[in-house]
């Protein structure tokens, strides 16, 4: 079967293809978004789900790219701020760390690099007199507060390839394009499931795999050399009731944060480990030890083992540059134009800076038409927005109402509901919830079946949501049982 004519093959559904199908579809062309396995399924939904400047790369003077990734913090805050919240970091001090003053001049920097809406600007803390100070060891006196982003990675991805759909793009995961070459018009592709299209331009977007996409499956030799580097983390236990995340400086120059995550545990990452194949990635020995160590360095009552609930690893594609090391390798992208200007290969970039990729992208290919995306909310961020009051704000009273709106239901699982679907959770609450399965609903079920692409108990359980921390061992089962019965072939 023949699926048409395109106007843009995407290869690669992570958060930059995505972004980039949405981008397109809105500016009037025909899109086609594909990806060989879940949308979102690899690095995109494996980061340390954050939206920030980059504080760190101030040190290797990257200032532009943290001025942009400042800058589109707050986009983001605003257009899908139902996925997303402002969140206070603290950096302690001590006699291994960067100096006070070094940190001060680092931080003014990043207060004043771009405008700021819906963060306040970074504060000296002293730790015996505030919350944050409770589990930290009290050799650590004295801190800095600052403010960057949280996301839902995962959910930032499907949220983007779901305003491409409603936008008349095709979209297709778990369908690989197994060959593609040249022709009259631009480029066919033959798609694993046995059908084709044809396309004006392919835009490869593979992420780890751009190299392997371009040399194997479009027939181009001249992508850009990558360094695979695994960033691994690790879900414990909760370190401490506050909302406060931690910058924690190690030894060796590196930083790793501690993130209150799903409400009762933390988040504790990334490393950075050079490795050679992106297939399935999962942390190491090595890496669960540094991590460990790196939190104990710092917290009054040290994690053990027995105090990790689950841990993932994903891959970063950064451009290979000679003579740096992982942690001084640019976060920036890098836009291949391979030869003939029909195909381009793009790597990099930073879940932050995925919206800006795209309009660099699509600037390039198609220089005539509009740019359209700030200020436009994504699904589910799409509730009014009041005069006066930033996206944050109006999300915030959005939800209050909606609490009012469905008393007779839980709070808890009202704003669950609204925080994973944003106005579709109001939708839902309407139309019934369904049959509990021990923690989920067999309404969110449908609704990630019908309007998120998902198939299989991982992707509603860890990727469209994090449920999968939360439910019994029988609520899994109960869930696998569901999408058993809808997607076993006979």
């Amino acid at each position: 079967m023949n699926r048409g004519h395109f106007d843009l093959l995407i290869i690669g559904a992570g958060v930059n293809g995505a972004g980039l199908a949405r981008d397109a579809a809105g500016r009037g062309l025909k899109v086609a978004l594909v990806d060989a396995a879940d949308i979102g399924g690899a690095t995109s939904s494996s980061s340390t789900k954050l939206i920030h400047g980059g504080l760190r790369y101030l040190e290797f003077y990257a200032f532009r790219l943290v001025r942009k990734a400042l800058a589109e913090r707050e986009v983001l805050l605003d257009i899908a701020a139902h996925l997303t919240r402002p969140m206070p970091f603290i950096l302690p001090l001590g006699p291994d760390t960067r100096p006070g003053w070094m940190i001060r001049a680092g931080l003014f920097l990043y207060d004043h690099l771009a405008r700021r809406e819906q963060v306040p600007g970074s504060a000296k803390v002293v730790l015996r007199d505030d919350h944050a100070g409770q589990p930290l060891d009290k050799r650590y006196t004295q801190a800095f507060r600052y403010w960057d982003g949280w996301v839902d990675d995962a959910r930032l991805v499907i949220a983007n390839a779901q305003d491409a759909s409603s936008r008349s793009a095709l979209v297709l995961p778990r369908t690989a394009v197994t060959s593609a070459c040249r022709s009259p018009s631009g480029w066919n592709a033959e798609l694993g499931d046995g059908t084709n299209l044809s396309a004006t331009h392919v835009i490869n977007c593979a992420g780890p795999w751009a190299a392997q996409v371009a040399a194997n499956v479009l027939g181009l030799p001249d992508a850009p050399r990558l360094r695979l580097v695994q960033g691994a983390h690790l879900v414990t236990r909760r370190i401490g009731r506050g909302q406060d995340s931690y910058i924690l400086q190690q030894p060796d120059g590196r930083i790793v944060f501690i993130i209150p995550y799903e409400n009762d545990f933390s988040l504790i990452g990334t490393t950075e480990t050079t490795i050679d194949s992106p297939e399935a990635p999962q942390i190491t020995e090595a890496e669960t030890e540094y991590l460990l160590a790196a939190a104990n360095r710092y917290l009054s009552r040290p994690l053990e083992r027995a105090d990790i609930i689950s841990t993932y690893a994903g891959i970063r594609p950064l451009v290979l540059e000679e003579g740096k090391g992982a942690r001084e390798t640019t976060r920036d992208w890098k836009i291949v134009a391979h030869e003939g200007g029909d195909a381009v290969t793009v790597v990099g970039g930073k879940i932050t800076t995925y919206r800006l990729l795209a309009e660099d992208v699509l600037g390039r290919l198609y220089p005539e038409s509009t740019r359209w995306t700030v200020g436009q909310p994504l699904p589910g961020s799409d509730f009014p927005r009041l005069p006066g009051l930033t996206g944050q704000q109006a999300w915030t009273k959005w939800r209050e109402n909606l609490r009012v709106k469905h008393a007779d239901y839980d709070p808890r699982i009202v704003d669950r509901l609204a925080r994973l679907y944003g106005t579709r959770a109001d939708t839902m609450l309407e139309n019934g919830l369904g049959e509990n399965l021990g923690g989920v609903f067999t309404a969110e079920l449908q609704h990630m079946v019908a309007e998120e692409w998902a198939q299989s108990a991982d992707d509603a359980l860890w990727r469209r949501s994090k449920l999968g921390l939360h439910l019994t061992d029988e609520a899994r089962t109960a869930v696998e049982q569901w999408f058993a019965a809808r997607f076993t072939k006979s």
